[in-house]
């Protein structure tokens, strides 16, 4: 009793150290949306490359997300975390001192590198230390280490580069990262059942078969899912700014919708796993999401549209994040991690070029609210296809219920 005690805190202390060190990805980076107008009159740039500098944050996803799994595999998870921490800081340094524009593009897409090897190694981290129990609610945490992020540098990082200079939310958040490498470093422990810390063959193993593609489909799930949260805050001002809303007040309700996902994301673990339905959970947030959109697309009551936007968009978030878990054995997680971020990555970096497209062709930008609608149906339609293929899979472990 006393061991299981024991165990049971050292997993949820793991949880809140990765949860702060991943809230340095959002802090990083929101530095640039938040500050774009300093960096608009400091290098004398266009809006369009203003969006490149913001994109190049993701850019290395596709590319990079499957062999960091692989990475992590052979060289252990901790030291691909604290490697990633590393590139990260190092691109947040270069943009604090570089003086060109190139320097500033060369250091977003070094940050960005080591923020999908982290990213990647973290997520297959929280697995590791919850497959089994709690595992929706603790992704719903962790995942929430993102807008918290975003949330804090929308609140921070203007002021301090205003006061201090432009150089100065780069320099703090490069601290504040290598920071968290030390404390991984010195405070995260592999569990017993996640497998060892340094490699080993049977560690480094791909999923196949029916695993293999379901972990594909989940990977499209989750991007598609986050490419529908996407619809909201990358089309929301323009949305609002047709209606009639200022630019302020537009960027304020998204400001408020964003924390309310904040809420609503944890909320969805912990009722996923409290009514051990995460399915159940899962489906009856996408459907709720779906119809929060299409309600912002057509009604005349903004507000009220948003902020239950905010507060049903998060409901499924901890409990896709789970699904890898539902289809991996601990051997195949990092290598699985890294395939189903590659798809999320490369969904992430289509569908608002997609949903932009229709919205250019329909004229006007709330039709990427539909455009969001449908991407919730295609994720409901994966999931099908996911537990049909769960159904199928052998695996001596126990699966959550439906």
């Amino acid at each position: 009793m006393h061991a299981a005690s024991s165990d049971a805190h050292l997993r949820w202390r793991i949880l809140a150290l990765l949860f702060l060190v991943r809230t340095g990805m959002g802090l990083q980076f929101q530095i640039v949306p938040a500050l774009s107008p300093l960096y608009l009159r400091s290098y004398g740039i266009s809006v369009g490359d203003l969006g490149l500098l913001i994109g190049l944050y993701y850019a290395p996803g596709v590319a990079l997300a499957y062999p960091g799994g692989r990475l992590g595999a052979r060289y252990g998870d901790r030291p691909l975390v604290i490697a990633g921490l590393a590139a990260m800081a190092a691109g947040s340094l270069m943009m604090a001192v570089a003086a060109s524009w190139h320097g500033q593009l060369l250091g977003r897409l070094i940050a960005g590198a080591g923020a999908i090897l982290m990213n990647v190694m973290m997520s297959k981290m929280v697995t590791d230390w919850f497959a089994g129990r709690e595992l929706a609610t603790a992704m719903g945490i962790f995942v929430n280490s993102w807008p918290v992020g975003v949330a804090l540098g929308l609140l921070l990082w203007p002021s301090l580069a205003l006061s201090a200079g432009l150089a100065s939310a780069s320099l703090v958040v490069a601290l504040y990262l290598a920071m968290g490498a030390a404390a991984v470093a010195a405070l995260y422990v592999t569990p017993m059942s996640g497998g060892p810390q340094n490699a080993s063959p049977v560690a480094g193993r791909s999923p196949v078969g029916m695993a293999l593609v379901a972990v594909v489909i989940g990977g499209c799930i989750w991007g598609l899912y986050n490419a529908a949260l996407a619809m909201v805050f990358g089309f929301g001002p323009l949305a609002l700014s047709a209606r009639g809303w200022s630019l302020p007040a537009a960027a304020s309700m998204i400001g408020i919708t964003l924390l309310l996902v904040g809420v609503s994301v944890p909320m969805g673990g912990v009722l996923a796993d409290r009514l051990q339905r995460p399915v159940g959970v899962l489906l009856a947030g996408l459907v709720m999401f779906a119809t929060g959109l299409a309600t912002a697309y057509a009604t005349p009551y903004v507000t009220a549209a948003f902020v239950a936007l905010g507060l049903l968009g998060g409901l499924s978030a901890g409990a896709i994040m789970s699904l890898p878990a539902r289809v991996l054995q601990p051997e195949t997680r990092a290598i699985g991690m890294g395939i189903f971020f590659t798809l999320f990555y490369a969904m992430q970096m289509l569908a608002p070029w997609v949903a932009g497209a229709v919205a250019h062709t329909a004229g006007r930008s709330d039709v990427a609210f539909v455009c969001g609608v449908a991407m919730l149906a295609v994720a409901g339609g994966l999931l099908a296809s996911f537990l049909a293929l769960e159904r199928r899979i052998a695996t001596p472990r126990s699966r959550g219920g439906v």
